[in-house]
């Protein structure tokens, strides 16, 4: 599974569509059929000049060299047909003049889209290139999760558009992000670049998820400031940010994002992960006084989970009916993960009309089958029945400058999932956000 339909060996230019002998023969078929039809009709003069529409024809999909053969050809042909037909010479040049006028401006038509399809063609190479430094290739696979999928933006000459995704492997566990950009293309892009830049570094350097979050959303708050100085409008952004460890689940945070999935063996356990409602996407967090919460959510060996972005779901087929994805995943349980997002995508072309709307991003990701029992780890600690393995800053699990620890029940003994003492009862915790040094934090 690529990144998205580009392949460098589909980037070979052609100019023709039909090689030289094959176009040409073509040519002088259908000159013969229509000197067959004039003398059919007894009309031969008006039929044959309709051969004058040749060169235009051949100017769409062939080349100049064949546009000028062509051109060639059928003023020529014309020529000696309408004399042949005992035609006064007054009555061949303005045909054959006509013919010839139109001929130039095939010529001349054609050289110009080969050199347009050239240069989209340069531009396509470098979008490519831009591609592959921005978005993970895939299939991509850590000590944790093997994560295959595909990109697909609507707008197919930018090559990268408002759906992103990526992966990071850091000492913390393997972090994922996906991400909606609000608008479509080019115009989301900036604030795409912003995302994606922030979180590659926070992955690194933030042991807790929420602190990941955090920087997002400083990211985005200070893209929006820039744009709004240059007179381009704010946008907002969904994202669901996730940490998996060699453990059996994983953790997410909602940012306004669409559900995630679960493809199960058994039909019947596939549909949407059990999670609260979504949190508010990035960019908005100030609108809003509920905070952003780390949620725990099980991801046994065997079981697949599909991140995708409302360019799925929001699919609709001619007669306006949006894509059922629920019930298409229950019917593709057996399919293996590295064929999921193709066999998605496949399916979203076949149900639209291949009249893709949205850009479109699917990760599909299934455990490492686990090793050998007594084999030697990855160095993490175990999983314990309060502790989840993932400190946050001073000791406390995703507590960030944002966001900070807020009345999670329990005892006063024991550790609760995220390393927070005396909070062992709660199986996700909350996150308050704090909106009194927001400058500060941001950098702005």
């Amino acid at each position: 599974m690529t990144v998205s339909p580009w392949q460098p060996a589909s980037t070979r230019r052609r100019d023709a569509l039909l090689e030289t002998p094959v176009l040409l023969l073509m040519v002088f078929l259908a000159s013969l059929v229509l000197f067959t039809v004039g003398r059919l009709v007894e009309d031969d003069g008006r039929v044959v000049s309709l051969m004058a529409f040749l060169p235009p024809i051949v100017a769409v999909i062939g080349s100049v060299r064949q546009t000028v053969l062509t051109a060639l050809w059928s003023t020529a042909t014309l020529f000696v047909v309408l004399l042949g037909i005992r035609l006064d010479v007054g009555e061949v040049i303005p045909p054959t003049f006509a013919t010839a006028l139109m001929s130039a401006l095939s010529i001349g038509a054609c050289r110009y889209r080969i050199r347009r399809n050239a240069e989209v063609s340069r531009l396509r190479s470098a979008a490519a290139g831009l591609q592959r430094q921005l978005l993970r290739p895939l299939p991509f696979r850590t000590p944790e999760v093997i994560i295959d999928g595909l990109y697909q933006p609507v707008e197919e000459d930018s090559m990268v558009g408002g759906d992103i995704y990526e992966i990071a492997m850091s000492p913390y566990g393997t972090r994922v992000l996906i991400a909606d950009v609000q608008g479509k293309g080019l115009p989301a892009i900036g604030t795409a670049f912003s995302v994606l830049g922030a979180f590659r570094e926070a992955a690194q350097r933030e042991p807790g998820l929420l602190g990941v979050v955090d920087a997002l959303e400083s990211a985005v708050e200070r893209h929006n400031s820039f744009a709004s100085r240059t007179g381009e409008p704010e946008r907002f952004v969904t994202a669901l940010v996730l940490t998996f460890d060699e453990r059996s689940c994983g953790l997410v945070v909602n940012c306004g994002h669409l559900l995630p999935c679960l493809v199960c063996e058994d039909p019947e356990k596939s549909g949407p992960v059990p999670l609260a409602e979504p949190g508010v996407p990035l960019g908005l967090v100030g609108l809003s006084p509920e905070p952003r919460r780390i949620e725990e959510f099980d991801l046994p060996e065997g079981n697949t989970l599909l991140l995708f972005t409302d360019g799925v779901t929001d699919a609709r087929d001619p007669f306006g009916v949006f894509y059922p994805l629920r019930e298409r995943l229950r019917e593709w349980s057996g399919i293996p993960p590295s064929e999921l997002a193709a066999t998605i995508s496949a399916d979203l072309q076949r149900f639209t009309g291949n009249n893709q709307r949205d850009d479109i991003a699917l990760l599909a990701l299934h455990r490492v089958p686990a090793p050998v029992p007594g084999s030697k780890g990855d160095g993490r600690g175990p999983c314990t029945a309060a502790g989840h393995g993932e400190p946050g800053p001073d000791g406390e699990a995703g507590a960030s400058s944002r966001f900070t620890t807020d009345g999670l029940p329990g005892g006063t003994g024991g550790t609760d999932r995220d390393g927070v003492t005396g909070g062992g009862a709660d199986r996700s915790r909350v996150g308050a956000t704090d909106h009194t040094d927001h400058t500060d934090r941001t950098g702005a």
